[in-house]
């Protein structure tokens, strides 16, 4: 998500331009003609900027919409008796990000030219205009201050999301969204500085196009920490009597109908998630990452499909959802430098990626309710990687030191604020507010009536 001009824009200016300047010296006044080719400039620097800035506010939308995306996902997949503490969560994390980011994350992850390949850099808390700011030079003339603020600070609440998916049915609401708050605070906005906002990761030339690691793999670190420090929902994996090993006990989600709607929602979304990432209104531009995203989005669907199929004997209406998630993860990286054919390899790779990690992940006894280290983490790792072979003038070293970069980081903050919390204000429910719901333990409330009666016999 880089700042970049406007090309389009640039091209219809300096055609009318010089199409002015053309008319205007038939009668021989060049002054005249030099005035009239500049007002041209300006007319068109403002239409170029109305565009722009236009398309950037429609795809914010279509990313706020994703995280409706992520509450249907997420309660779908878990069971009934915890759809409160759920949809309070994904309605809270916003609120949480949005906020955070104004305080300080947007200026964490933008801090201005003066630290640029750095490590860490920050402008000062708060959003206000630049001094003296002007719409038709901020960001090339591509969007407002406003707009730059707005759409990537729709972003900043996805990376906890994803963390509260993978922890979902036994971490208490408000250790959660202290986690929360510290991590979409600082640690996000540090990672994205290092691409976005020009620091030491743009130097080396790492490539991340809308977030496959700044975004997915960032959410996916730290639910992996998450999933250890908290252990696995009672009765997931219950020890075999007299011997080693485990009973793996499916714990089913209550509404397959929620998890398909999120996950359309998603799709849907995340065409303004990559395509705004354009960060410019450019038609070449914008419809070639949306090809690429829905391209690797229908491959994931048959990575996923076609294994977890071969397993299970069965068709998995689970895993295939995953496999949409895992194409589009997959291919957020590179959506802007691979061609079409090349983004149904990778999400393919990503399908299939999705379906052995999740079986692996039960295997290890991490416990991820619904596939969110899968998806997020390891998908998001391959994107990176994918991007360095097929990307164009792209290599792999950056892209590994981007990995790698962002683990040595992401992973040891949440572990470090995940401990603290489990040790000084508890992070795990008791075993009788697990057993009964969230929603009731937590919230005193319940998502479907009667629902407490059932639970209580």
């Amino acid at each position: 998500m880089n700042r970049m001009n406007s090309r389009a824009g640039a091209i219809v200016a300096g055609v009318l331009a010089v199409c002015t300047a053309c008319a205007w010296g038939q009668d021989g006044v060049a002054t005249d003609a030099a005035s009239a080719a500049a007002s041209a400039d300006a007319a068109l620097a403002e239409l170029s900027l109305l565009a722009n800035n236009l398309w950037m506010l429609v795809a914010t939308v279509l990313v706020f919409a994703m995280h409706l995306g992520f509450a249907m996902l997420e309660s779908g997949l878990t069971q009934a008796k915890n759809t409160v503490n759920i949809l309070f969560k994904n309605t809270a994390i916003v609120g949480i990000g949005l906020l955070t980011y104004a305080l300080c994350g947007f200026n964490l992850m933008y801090p201005g030219e003066d630290f640029a390949g750095a490590l860490f850099g920050f402008a000062g808390f708060g959003v206000a205009l630049p001094e003296g700011y002007d719409p038709l030079t901020y960001a090339d003339g591509g969007y407002t201050y406003w707009t730059d603020f707005i759409f990537q600070g729709m972003f900043a609440a996805t990376a906890a999301t994803i963390v509260s998916g993978a922890v979902a049915e036994r971490v208490k609401i408000g250790p959660f969204l202290l986690f929360s708050t510290l991590y979409v605070a600082v640690i996000y906005p540090i990672v994205g500085m290092w691409k976005w906002g020009g620091g030491w990761l743009e130097v080396e030339g790492f490539h991340d196009f809308a977030g496959s690691t700044i975004v997915h793999s960032v959410g996916g670190w730290a639910a992996l920490a998450g999933v250890i420090v908290l252990g696995p929902r009672i009765g997931k994996y219950i020890p075999v009597e007299h011997g080693k090993g485990f009973i793996l006990r499916p714990i089913m989600g209550h509404s397959m109908p929620l998890a398909t709607i999120g996950v359309f929602l998603l799709w849907f979304g995340w065409f303004g998630f990559n395509g705004g990432s354009v960060l410019n209104a450019d038609p070449e531009s914008v419809s070639l990452v949306f090809v690429t995203t829905s391209l690797a989005a229908a491959a994931g669907i048959l990575g996923a499909m076609i294994p977890s199929w071969i397993i299970e004997k069965k068709p998995d209406l689970s895993m295939t959802l995953n496999g949409v998630l895992a194409g589009l993860v997959g291919v957020t990286a590179g959506a802007d430098v691979v061609t079409p054919m090349e983004a149904i390899v990778i999400g393919f790779i990503a399908g299939v990626i999705v379906v052995l990690a999740i079986i692996g992940l039960d295997r290890a006894r991490l416990d991820d309710p619904v596939g969110a280290i899968s998806v997020h983490l390891l998908c998001g790792i391959w994107g990176t990687l994918a991007t360095g072979i097929w990307g164009e003038g792209k290599s792999l070293v950056p892209q590994l030191m981007g990995i790698g970069a962002t683990a040595l980081l992401c992973f040891p903050a949440a572990m470090v604020i995940f401990l603290a919390l489990k040790h000084t204000v508890g992070l795990r429910v008791s075993r009788q507010e697990e057993l009964g719901g969230l929603d009731i333990g937590e919230h005193g409330m319940e998502a479907y009536a009667g629902f407490q009666f059932f639970t209580t016999r």
